[in-house]
């Protein structure tokens, strides 16, 4: 149960989301193309990071730079 503690938890790095044009999902209303968000976990093929919504959400890599 890691993420439990991931909002307390040091952030592993910094990254830019590119863009919110997805095919399957809804993103656009949690992440802002531009913006900068804090990765909390990675795996390798999603980055868990902190959205708009200010908890921790599981995101394609693919919106990120």
């Amino acid at each position: 149960m890691i993420h439990t503690n991931w909002l307390e938890k040091e952030s592993v790095r910094t990254v830019t989301c590119k863009h919110t044009d997805a095919d399957k999902f809804l993103v656009s209303n949690v992440l802002t193309a531009g913006q900068q968000y804090d990765v909390k976990n990675e795996t390798e093929e999603f980055l868990f990071v902190v959205d708009n919504t200010g908890k921790v959400g599981g995101y394609y890599k693919t919106y990120f730079e």
